[in-house]
């Protein structure tokens, strides 16, 4: 489902002193329906991965494949109908000012050409309650609600919703959970493992907590310096403990993992 064959990514790069490689000859492939966690200190390539799938970045080298179509010289814009991304900060992904029926009905459009009819009808209004309901949180009752009004918590379940309502080819969360508290981090994480188990989506997740990249997902990738350093699946990912991932590094790696790695 999605396949990256030698991905470099530099910045600055006619800036010898400022020049950085965030991706560096980077290859891995995902399989449909596999979930994948994707943890790395601070620099070592995970957003810029992420961005390089999304399109808002395009590489120095290499090729990106979804689905075996080549998206790599694709808009941002363009890739959007293969994707479904929720951000690590509740207030992108969602407009602020329009109500929640508003943000569902323009989810349920992507992909397909803008036009000046707006989409709202029994049916959809119907469909955006059902996948309210499953939430548990009350905004079934309040589709007319604008979404700022909503928790950062609300707001981020809403939006795993919205980049689920039409399966993804692949579902990209990027930190989802890093900015809300533990129990709410966990009803979000609880919600994303039911979704992509009832519709077998595809999904890269960057974590920043080593029990949730052990706890959920198919496989586990480790990032450092712009390179895959461990990829482990099947069996020995779901013996894995945190003290076994922490001495699978040695000591230059541990360097580059920050207080928020650890500490989880």
């Amino acid at each position: 489902m999605l396949k990256l064959e030698n991905i470099t990514k530099i910045f600055n790069q006619d800036d010898k002193v400022n020049q950085k490689i965030a991706l560096n000859n980077v290859s891995f492939s995902m399989e449909e329906g596999e979930f994948v966690t994707v943890i790395g200190g601070n620099g070592s390539g995970k957003s810029t991965l992420m961005n390089i799938i999304s399109g808002l970045y395009t590489p120095e080298e290499g090729k990106i494949f979804i689905d075996n179509i080549d998206v790599t010289k694709m808009k941002e814009h363009q890739r959007a109908k293969f994707l479904g991304r929720v951000f690590q900060d509740p207030l992108m992904g969602t407009a602020f000012d329009m109500s929640i029926e508003e943000n569902m009905s323009l989810a349920l459009r992507r992909g397909k050409t803008p036009t000046l009819k707006w989409g709202f009808n029994e049916q959809n209004r119907q469909l955006f309650i059902n996948k309210l309901e499953d939430l548990n949180l009350g905004l079934e009752k309040r589709l007319t609600h604008k979404v700022g009004l909503l928790s950062g918590g609300q707001r981020q379940a809403l939006t795993l919703i919205m980049a689920t309502i039409k399966k993804p080819k692949l579902l990209l969360l990027d930190e989802h959970t890093a900015a809300l508290d533990p129990k709410t981090a966990k009803i979000v994480l609880d919600l994303t493992l039911s979704l992509v188990k009832e519709f077998n989506i595809t999904t890269l997740m960057i974590t920043h907590n080593l029990r949730d990249a052990i706890k959920y997902g198919d496989r586990l990738i480790m990032l450092n310096e712009g390179r895959i350093i461990l990829d482990i699946k099947g069996e020995e990912k779901k013996n894995l403990t945190i003290t076994d991932l922490l001495k699978r590094f040695d000591e230059s790696s541990l360097t580059n993992l920050d207080d928020r790695l650890l500490l989880s």
